[in-house]
C-alpha cells in the first residue's frame, strides 16, 4: 500500500479554497499510484476552533461530493480535516472517503485542553481494513494519550495515521512520542502536518514517517508544502516539494 502524506498551509476558514488546494494534491497522489491520502487536522478551515461553528458541517455536504467521486473513479482513499456538528454539537474530524462506500466520519476522542471549550469528544474509534492491513486514524493530541495507541495495537492495527498540527514549539516532542509508537507497537506510523500560521500557531511542517520499527523513514521540511510517500511493502519512500 503506498501512503500519500500531504504537508499543507490553508486559508483560513475558506472551505471552497482549501478544497481547490486539497484537488490538487490529490491529482500528485493520483499521478504516484497512492491508495491512501492524509491530510492536516481540521485541513479544510484551517486550525481555527473560534470559527467552528459557523463552518461546521457534515460528510454529506455537496461541496465533499468531489472527493467520493476521486475516491470512486480513481480507486482511493482520502482523510480530509474540518469540524463536523450533529445537533448543537460540535466535534474536530476527519472525513474518510472510501471507494464506493459511504463516507466515515471519525471524530477527535481525546481533545488538546485548549478545545474543551469548543468540542466535544468523539465516542467511537475507527479502524480502516484496506485489504490485510488494519489503519488507524488519530487527530493530533491523540498520539499524547497512550491508550489511544494501544487500542489501535489491540485492533490489530499495522498503520498509525496522525492528522496534526504541530507548532514549532511541540513538534520534537511528537515526533519523538511518534517514533516510540512505532517502535513499541511494530506500526509504521504516519504524521501530517501543516506549515505557515493556522489558529495563531507557526506551524512546524516536518510530515514523517516512521518505519515499523521506529526509525524516521522520511521527512518533509519545516516550510515547505509537498507530499512525502511511503510504500509498505518495498519500505520506500519518495517526496515532493510544491
Amino acid at each position: 500500500m503506498k501512503i500519500c502524506i500531504v504537508q499543507t498551509s490553508a486559508f483560513k476558514g475558506d472551505i471552497e479554497k482549501n478544497i481547490s488546494k486539497h484537488l490538487q494534491f490529490l491529482d500528485l497522489a493520483i499521478a504516484n499510484q497512492c491508495d491512501l491520502v492524509v491530510f492536516p487536522e481540521l485541513s479544510l478551515t484551517g486550525y481555527e476552533p473560534t470559527l467552528a461553528k459557523e463552518l461546521a458541517t457534515t460528510s454529506n455536504d455537496d461541496r465533499l461530493s468531489c472527493f467520493q467521486k476521486i475516491s470512486d473513479q480513481q480507486n482511493i482513499i482520502i482523510c480530509i480535516g474540518l469540524p463536523t456538528q450533529m445537533d448543537a454539537t460540535l466535534f474536530i474530524s476527519m472525513i474518510i472517503f472510501q471507494p464506493d462506500k459511504e463516507p466515515i466520519t471519525y471524530s477527535k476522542q481525546h481533545r488538546y485542553p485548549s478545545e474543551v471549550d469548543y468540542f466535544s469528544p468523539g465516542a467511537t474509534p475507527v479502524y480502516l481494513h484496506i485489504d490485510e492491513t488494519v489503519v488507524a486514524p488519530a487527530i493530533c493530541y491523540e498520539l499524547s494519550v497512550s491508550q489511544h495507541a494501544e487500542n489501535a495495537y489491540r485492533n490489530q492495527a499495522s498503520v498509525y495515521l496522525a492528522s496534526v498540527l504541530n507548532s514549532v514549539s511541540g513538534v520534537d516532542a511528537d515526533l519523538q512520542k511518534l517514533s516510540d509508537i512505532a517502535r513499541k507497537y511494530h506500526m509504521t506510523t504516519v504524521m501530517a502536518n501543516y506549515v505557515g500560521e493556522s489558529g495563531g500557531y507557526e506551524c512546524a511542517g516536518k510530515s514523517s514517517v516512521w518505519h515499523a520499527d521506529g526509525n524516521l523513514a522520511g521527512q518533509l521540511d519545516g516550510t515547505s508544502e509537498g507530499i512525502l510517500i511511503y510504500d509498505t511493502t518495498t519500505k520506500s519512500v519518495f517526496q515532493k516539494l510544491i
